[in-house]
């Protein structure tokens, strides 16, 4: 017997954060064109309103998520502007490469802030308003932080994302009984230009988009809008038996 009639409605209202670029803007974008009414957060005003240049449903806020007030800003708003979460999408990350002999305090700080702290933050002060409606979380992870593999040069950042995975399965048990889902995404290599902004040149970002291409069974690197398919089809109605996994979208990178 069917139980579509108790099957949760269509995400209504949704906040996701790093929404300035990359995977964030086009997740924000793909909720607003599913009609949803989205509010992307992120440091740089200028960015976010780029992100929502031309979408009447998606609102901004500029926040710097590790500071110790952010993660109400967001939940007030989003409750003020959206009428309520249904979905939130803890997708912000603070990127970095350097090896463990020259990393410094600032940048641990920063990328455990950005890419654990805030997260944890932000989705304890949202669950009342998940709880509300049997929302959605879903942690943007990376697949290079899976399994048993090594990321030299990348060991904060990915234990970072290895911590968020670990979050991800424990949330999911935690707040069952509360009617909200937590799911992951873990994308591999995405041709966001987050290199290029962490200072990297466009040469050398072009040599690592066709070296990792290369590598990828599926031939090429993934794209901002390969995520956010997913992200989307995870916080569909037909998706409310699934809870606790982490989806490696990357091309099959990770299982060669």
């Amino acid at each position: 017997m069917s139980d579509t009639a108790s099957t949760p409605s269509a995400p209504g209202a949704v906040v996701v954060t790093g929404g300035g670029s990359g995977i964030g803007r086009a997740v924000a974008r793909a909720f607003a064109d599913e009609g949803a009414a989205v509010l992307v957060v992120g440091r740089t005003a200028a960015d976010l309103a780029g992100t929502a240049k031309g979408y009447d449903t998606i609102g901004t806020l500029a926040v710097d998520l590790t500071e110790a007030d952010a993660p109400g800003k967001v939940v007030e708003t989003a409750l003020r502007e959206l009428g309520g979460i249904d979905v939130l999408v803890n997708n912000a990350a603070a990127l970095g490469h350097r090896a463990l002999a020259d990393v410094d305090a600032e940048q641990v700080t920063t990328q455990l802030g950005t890419n654990l702290a805030a997260p944890v933050l932000l989705t304890r002060c949202a669950l009342d308003a998940l709880a509300a409606g049997g929302g959605t979380v879903v942690n943007v992870s990376s697949s290079g932080a899976r399994g048993s593999r090594a990321w030299p040069g990348n060991g904060v950042y990915g234990a970072a994302k290895a911590a968020l995975d670990f979050l991800t399965r424990t949330w999911a048990v935690e707040l069952a009984p509360r009617g909200i889902r937590v799911v992951g995404v873990a994308p591999g290599l995405v041709d966001s230009g987050f290199a290029e902004r962490a200072g990297m040149s466009a040469e050398q970002y072009d040599g690592m988009l066709h070296h990792v291409g290369a590598l990828t069974p599926q031939g090429r690197v993934g794209t901002p809008e390969d995520i956010a398919w997913w992200i989307t089809q995870l916080t569909r109605p037909g998706a409310h038996h699934l809870t606790g996994a982490v989806l490696p979208v990357d091309g099959g990178l990770s299982l060669t």
